[in-house]
């Protein structure tokens, strides 16, 4: 018990100490203050970095501490960062902390500052923070220059998706800066007075070369460069393999291009033997098995680039890792129409080790054999059941046997089989054409496919058999390609053999017969309607014992030569779908069915057309516009050629407009066409109407009209509307008359110009001839019964003006003769007309007988008159006549009695003009005074009077006479 007091003191004594010691630094504050706390600048990474120490010379233990940080900006009271740092701190360590700032630090000056507290739970509460320290500044713009505007920062690097901010800075405050990124104009926010800063969100990849922004003022721009890198991608599909069991390859993909000069760097390392080793390419790295027999490896992939890190792992057993070399020295051989022997050779991995190797053969691209063979050294495999005369591909690929990992790569070879016989005849088809009785046939063939000519075709052989005459034969031999011939028969029925040959021989034979006269082509033709697919069509047998039918068109119609095609059918199918990559909507295709009989011969059974789609036409027809009336007219046109319809015609529209905007007529319908025009429209749905009257029209009133088909797709084109004006009502009665009118009239000119000679001569004669005068009908001829003058009625003159002969002419008036020699050298004489009137003394009312058309000096004189003789001329050497029938007699006499002494063709004549008034002077020279012309009555007859009749006319020896006819009361003087 004694001891156990002993021990008890003793073991409270020892602790003592301790609870005075733990007491001690429990109570006692601990002023644990930051000192030597330094700032500085990182300008790459845009980071601020604190070093500081905490000392207390009193205390040794580790303490947990937190450090309160304060970041100002542009002033110390400008805070724009707070953040609590908690840390174990022993006593005189080296504390650091790093800030990275989003603003460049060079456009902006920093203050740093701390405090801390003891964060134990030794340490009581309440804990306290410490004093602050005092305000570090850290000012990056210290080092710059003296240049008027920066732009921060310089080459910044980020990450594709990340924010950025970049300021420039002024030192012109009165400086106006514009700033771009990639060319477009930016607006950012001041910081300060000379310090502006642009916010980026999201900055996305442009180029590998970067982003541009700069700023420009009135000097030179300034701007950086901002590389984005794109985001860096884990490794896909990483994986090792061994061909030999003693390197290793891991592969991967690496992703998508962070678009970084600088790469990332690809680390493979192995955690089994913690080994590793740095890649060389960036999808594929080389690993060296050791001989330590070392089967399982755990392997690690670390891509790493500046912003972050990828790391991707994989196990696996080495044995099981195993991709072997690709086979060599594939070969064939031993190559038939239908077999073929393969070889080719394989890289050991071990003595025991077999591999499994996959022989496949391709045909047209396709695999259609594949066989697995064990192979340790030589591979050898028989193909069989191949087509003669194909191009086939032989490929080997072999795999580890044992452990199956992945096939080595493929190694291929090509060969062809020999030819054979072609094993199908060919597929034949006849056009058969009569001229004079006689048949024409045209033979067609299609050419082998590929699978049944066995080969390349050389020739065709056509063997042409009369049936009447069964030992006549003729062979045809037709080169290749050709694919067809023209055969002339008789009017026999033949059967034709056609058979293709290549090297090896023919193929079975194709037989087709004809018959010497034409079948029955008057089959009615039917209609039907095209699809997507084709032409659907279907027939009704005509005999049981059909051994089958074909069909036949043209695939381009339109085009000739027709390209003829057919399409042979079994005798079960009576349906069937023509189709042909040559059908094109709005064309007409015929197609004809044939039956073949046992016989082989082709008898015709249907006749279809149809379109593959029906169109709208394409043109109207040509119409013809006759009948035109007051109220009506009538429209004709043509049928369509078949070839040119791009549709079956229902019928026909026949449009009308009228400019007075009369409403419809009757049978017409108002509608508006694509100009929003207002039109009557009428509708002809018989296809085989090629004719319209359009009536109940206005006279006098213009219209405009079409014709225009329309199918099941629509109708033709509206744009060729042509003009017609309605006649007047009683324009037709015009006609009837004006038309006879103008041919009678046409009639009458053509016979005036025949008969031109004649009118003139009876109408309008150059020159009278006196001796055709019916004057002369009076007198009784008795020395020339030819003598006629002209017919006047009722002439009964006053005066007589003579124009005497020339002194030498033996003709004289009233008995008078000279000799010939007298007549020399005399001028004219006129016989005057006088007027009756008793006691005439002067100028008066008289008749002349001159004539403007005969006499040009007169009628140049432009008044009635005549010229006077010479006073030295007895007055008058005519006795009165008492009558008229008495100077007939006297003109008789000395008419008849001058044609004697008057030479045949001297006889003149010269007519005095009705209006002529007396006046005295020489006759070719008009008076200077002309007295005013008297009026002038009209004469009732004028008589033609030789000039041998009238007096001489004066000359210097002689007078000129004139002859007055007085009044039977009245003498000359």
């Amino acid at each position: 018990m004694a001891l156990f007091a002993v021990l008890q003191t003793t073991f409270l004594l020892a602790l003592l100490p301790l609870r005075t010691y733990q007491s001690e630094v429990l109570s006692e504050p601990l002023p644990l203050t930051p000192e030597s706390l330094n700032v500085s600048i990182n300008s790459t990474k845009q980071c601020l970095h604190l070093q500081w120490t905490v000392h207390n010379p009193d205390y040794h233990q580790e303490f947990k501490m937190v450090f309160q940080i304060q970041i100002s900006r542009f002033k110390a009271s400008n805070v724009i960062w707070l953040e609590n740092y908690s840390t174990t701190v022993k006593r005189n360590q080296v504390l650091h902390w790093s800030w990275e700032s989003e603003l460049p630090l060079e456009c902006a000056i920093h203050f740093v500052r701390m405090r801390t507290m003891v964060d134990d739970a030794r340490i009581p509460a309440p804990r306290l923070w410490s004093n602050w320290s005092s305000w570090e500044k850290a000012d990056a713009q210290n080092s710059l220059g003296d240049h008027p505007l920066y732009v921060f920062p310089k080459d910044k690097l980020v990450e594709e998706g990340s924010n950025v901010t970049v300021c420039y800075i002024s030192r012109n405050h009165q400086d106006n800066i514009s700033c771009y990124l990639e060319d477009v104009l930016i607006y950012g926010r001041q910081l300060d007075q000379n310090v502006w800063a642009f916010e980026f969100k999201n900055v996305s990849f442009i180029r590998k070369t970067g982003t541009n922004f700069y700023c420009k003022g009135q000097g030179d721009p300034e701007g950086v460069v901002l590389l984005v890198s794109k985001v860096l991608e884990e490794p896909k599909n990483f994986s090792c393999e061994t061909q030999d069991l003693k390197t290793l390859t891991c592969t991967w993909d690496p992703g998508n291009d962070t678009g970084l000069i600088q790469l990332p760097s690809y680390t493979l390392f192995e955690s089994f033997s913690g080994k590793k080793t740095l890649c060389k390419h960036r999808n594929r790295c080389d690993w060296q098995v050791t001989q330590d027999s070392q089967e399982m490896y755990n392997f690690t992939l670390v891509a790493e680039n500046y912003f972050r890190k990828r790391s991707v792992s994989i196990l696996f057993n080495l044995i099981h890792g195993v991709h072997p070399m690709a086979p060599y020295s594939l070969f064939p051989k031993s190559v038939s129409a239908t077999n073929a022997t393969v070889t080719w050779k394989v890289y050991s991995i071990g003595s025991s080790s077999a591999l499994l190797c996959q022989l496949q053969l391709l045909g047209e691209g396709k695999v259609i054999q594949q066989h697995n063979i064990s192979v340790r050294v030589n591979g050898e495999y028989l193909l069989s059941e191949l087509k003669p005369d194909t191009e086939y591909m032989a490929r080997v690929r072999c795999a580890y046997a044992d452990h199956f990992w992945k096939w080595s790569e493929l190694i291929s070879q090509n060969f062809t089989t020999a030819e054979a016989a072609p094993s199908e005849a060919p597929d034949v088809w006849r056009d058969v054409t009569f001229v004079s009785g006689h048949p024409t046939v045209t033979l067609f063939w299609k050419p082998l496919s590929k699978v049944h000519a066995n080969g390349k075709i050389l020739f065709y052989n056509v063997v042409v058999e009369n049936l009447d005459e069964p030992s006549s034969l003729k062979v045809l031999s037709v080169p290749a390609p050709a694919n067809s011939t023209k055969v002339t028969l008789n009017q026999s029925s033949y059967q034709i053999c056609v058979t293709a040959h290549n090297s090896v021989g023919p193929s079975p034979a194709s037989t087709v017969a004809i018959s010497g006269h034409p079948g029955n082509e008057n089959v009615e033709e039917g209609r039907m309607n095209g699809t997507e697919d084709g032409f659907p069509m279907s027939w009704k047998p005509q005999s049981r014992n059909a051994t089958g039918y074909v069909v036949e068109w043209c695939d381009s119609p339109q085009h000739l030569p027709c390209v003829l095609r057919w399409k042979n059918l079994g005798p079960t199918n009576t349906d069937t779908v023509i189709s042909s990559g040559a059908f094109r909507p709005g064309v007409r295709y015929n197609f004809r069915i044939y039956e073949i009989s046992t016989k082989r011969m082709a008898h015709l059974l249907e006749k279809k057309a149809g379109y593959l789609k029906e169109l709208a036409p394409s043109y109207n027809p040509k119409v013809n516009m006759s009948n035109l009336t007051s109220h009506s007219f009538t429209l004709s046109w043509k049928d369509y050629p078949t070839e040119s319809q791009t549709g079956f015609i229902q019928g026909y529209y026949v449009y009308l407009k009228s400019k007075t905007g009369e409403k419809c007529h009757r049978g017409f319908e108002k509608t508006f066409l694509t100009d929003n025009s207002v039109c009557c429209k009428y509708t002809i749905d018989n296809p085989d109407q090629k004719t319209f009257v359009v009536k109940d029209l206005q006279p006098e009133s213009a219209y405009e009209f079409l014709v225009t088909p329309y199918t099941s797709a629509g109708e033709g084109p509206l744009d060729d509307f042509r003009k017609v004006t309605t006649p007047d009502e009683y324009s037709h009665i015009l006609i009837h008359i004006i038309l006879p009118m103008v041919f009678f009239v046409f009639v009458i000119m053509i016979i005036c110009y025949l008969k031109s000679q004649w009118l003139k001569d009876k109408c309008y004669p150059d020159i009278p001839d006196p001796y055709k005068s019916s004057v002369l009908s009076l007198i009784k001829f008795k020395e020339n019964p030819h003598i006629t003058i002209m017919n006047v009625n009722d002439c009964v003159p006053d005066a007589i003006e003579v124009v005497n002969k020339p002194e030498g002419s033996k003709m004289q008036f009233v008995g008078t003769r000279k000799s010939p020699t007298e007549t020399k050298g005399t001028k004219p004489a006129y016989l005057d007309l006088l007027p009756t009137e008793k006691n005439y003394s002067g100028p008066g009312p008289c008749i002349c007988f001159e004539n403007f058309t005969y006499n040009q000096a007169a009628s140049d004189l432009g008044y009635c008159g005549h010229f006077p003789v010479t006073p030295q001329a007895p007055h008058c050497q005519l006795g009165p006549l008492t009558s008229p029938e008495n100077l007939l007699k006297t003109l008789e006499q000395s008419y008849m009695n001058s044609l004697g002494e008057i030479p045949a063709g001297e006889a003149n004549l010269n007519y005095v003009s009705q209006l002529a008034s007396p006046m005295s002077g020489d006759r070719e020279s008009p008076p200077t005074n002309p007295p005013e012309p008297a009026l002038c009555s009209e004469y009732k007859m004028q008589m033609a009077i030789p000039l041998g009749l009238a007096s001489p006319a004066r000359s210097e020896n002689s007078s000129l006479s004139s002859t007055a006819l007085l009044d039977p009361r009245e003498h000359c003087h």
